[in-house]
């Protein structure tokens, strides 16, 4: 599964970090930095919830 991520939507709530803290960090700003653009099938859950709770929706998950 592939993520994305549309760093210039994110508000910096830290969310996606909490969630899928192996996929997610924070810049210096509280931006959101993409760890893994490839996410196993042990990762799924999480990045799910990450975009579930992320506020401003730059968050994808792309099944391939």
């Amino acid at each position: 599964m592939k993520v994305e991520l549309e760093a210039d939507k994110c508000v910096a709530s830290g969310q996606c970090v909490l969630a899928a803290m192996d996929v997610f960090d924070q810049d210096d700003d509280g931006i959101a930095i993409l760890l893994a653009e490839e996410v196993g099938a042990e990762l799924v859950d999480d990045v799910e919830e990450a975009v579930a709770v992320c506020p401003a929706a730059a968050i994808r998950l792309v099944r391939q």
